[in-house]
């Protein structure tokens, strides 16, 4: 492969991306562009702007990130990162698939704008033994979003945002999914793949292959030690959030009209995850049926260890057919994605179910109010062992207030109507209410209400009713949802709900 030099910066788009004097741009310029020029110690160190870049067959390596001045990745679809970089605060055009290698570290300040080149399907993809520092703060997020102009902004725009480690996962160790040559996993339980806090995920996840998207953010065999907290995933072209094993502990995560599922955990997934809110357009599901939790043990529905076993608690999930999206239909003919249509090989489908759970997993769930789903709860039995899980105590669903469902629950995947069904025996009985249906109901604390009765706002101006004027108290001290009430304004400052019409 012919090796292709990056063009050096010129002395005004360093003025431009540093915002230093003009005479500390000089003196940088007169040392030959040195890493070490900075304007003060409390300042980051920058990485050099003309990086020395070496190939390896059609694999590009680096010790620097920055093309250009502005630009993170050279454009190639395997630029491999190996440094350890400081990124000046600034906007930078993200070119490829730009992978955090292992040993390498790079942190992204505050206020920092990273846009996701749509022509090279740009992805941020951390390794296992990688460390990224993405440190926002509320009052300055760290966006990541489409590099497309206001108002031609669409789902799977570019690739997202990838993060793995060598914790562990049922898999042993395995490809991450949606074409990154990316092997995670390991034995590491507390594996620490560095700290993202204060992140909006816009308008990512490419759909590379069939049944191979990359998701809004993606996790994969990501330990306890790294710190996840406050993250918007909006507009992603498949899931918003999905966890490959692991045991990283997340909070306070927002998705916010995804494609597909919400939040999908697989491969043994067993952290802790709290504060999490889903809104969702009615016009857009996948065609594989969306739901707001999608949760697997593995693809097959084996008995392998560890089991997904994640515990969710103070979750909000807002469906598609709530008051205020009172003319739903779940058909292709409401469900469009209207201007928000990619065109880029996603097909559209259905919604169906707040949780579906299913192929052994033991997901529990507590202390969550879901609205406006055509079911509310499917414990799927088609693969694997998660009826005889729930019905031995393996998980548990807990103080959770579905609303405006069609149905309480469905045993059958695909199918709502709410009867008893057998996959093992094939048998139904449609006098019976779902075993689905029957298992919340024998949850504790589980109950269903009318939506007019949980007296819900919109004080984040989500466009959908989230937050109860009081408390919805579950009894134990605790409170059902996401928010506590409307003064309750962990949202407040670095979430955005209108990212096609903002100008970056």
């Amino acid at each position: 492969m012919t090796e292709v030099k990056p063009k050096p910066i010129s002395m005004e788009r360093t003025k431009k991306q540093t915002g230093r004097h003009i005479m500390m741009a000089m003196a940088c310029a007169l040392s030959l562009l040195s890493a070490s020029c900075s304007s003060n110690n409390d300042e980051p160190t920058p990485n050099p702007v003309n990086p020395d870049v070496t190939y390896k067959g059609n694999v590009a390596y680096s010790a620097g990130i920055v093309f250009n001045g502005d630009e993170l990745g050279n454009g190639t679809q395997n630029f491999h990162f190996t440094g350890d970089v400081k990124l000046e605060k600034g906007t930078y055009l993200l070119k490829g698939w730009v992978y955090v290698d292992e040993g390498a570290r790079l942190t992204i300040p505050a206020g920092t704008v990273i846009k996701g080149d749509k022509g090279t399907m740009a992805a941020l993809i951390v390794e296992p033994g990688g460390y990224c520092k993405m440190q926002g703060t509320a009052d300055e997020p760290i966006v990541m979003t489409s590099a497309q102009a206001p108002g031609q902004r669409r789902p799977g725009d570019w690739g997202g945002l990838i993060v793995c480690g060598k914790g562990l996962n049922n898999q042993g160790t395995q490809q991450i999914e949606g074409g990154p040559t990316t092997i995670h996993g390991g034995n590491n339980k507390a594996d620490n793949s560095g700290i993202y806090s204060y992140i909006r995920v816009e308008f990512a996840g490419y759909p590379f292959d069939t049944d191979k998207e990359i998701n809004g953010v993606t996790f994969g065999s990501v330990g306890s030690g790294t710190q996840i907290d406050h993250i918007q995933v909006s507009y992603s072209n498949d899931d918003s959030f999905e966890w490959f094993g692991g045991s990283a502990n997340c909070s306070y995560l927002v998705a916010y009209k995804g494609w597909d599922d919400d939040f999908d955990t697989d491969n043994g997934f067993d952290g802790e995850v709290s504060y999490c809110l889903s809104v969702r357009d009615p016009r857009i599901a996948d065609t594989s049926q969306s739901n707001g939790f999608e949760s697997d043990n593995n693809a097959s529905g084996a008995e392998t260890t560890p089991f997904t076993s994640a515990r969710f608690r103070n979750v909000t999930l807002i469906g598609p057919k709530t008051v205020k999206n009172s003319d739903f239909v779940n058909s292709s003919d409401y469900i469009t994605a209207g201007n928000m249509f990619p065109d880029n090989g996603s097909k559209l489908g259905q919604f169906q179910s707040a949780f579906q759970i299913r192929r052994s997993s033991k997901l529990n769930i507590s202390n969550a109010l879901a609205i406006g789903w055509p079911i509310g709860v499917i414990i799927d039995g088609e693969k694997g062992q998660t009826v005889s899980y729930a019905k031995s105590g393996g998980f548990k669903l807990e103080n959770i207030v579905f609303a405006g469902m069609d149905a309480i629950g469905t045993d059958k995947n695909k199918e709502y109507r709410d009867y008893l069904f057998d996959y093992l025996t094939g048998t139904e009985d449609r006098n019976q209410p779902s075993f689905s249906h029957t298992f919340f109901l024998g949850g504790s604390g589980n109950r269903v209400m009318d939506e007019s009765a949980l007296n819900l706002s919109d004080p984040f101006m989500t466009g959908q009713n989230c937050c109860p004027m009081t408390e919805i108290s579950d009894g134990k001290g605790g409170y059902i949802g996401a928010f506590r009430d409307a003064s309750d304004n962990w949202m407040k400052g670095w979430t955005n709900f209108d990212p096609q019409n903002t100008v970056y």
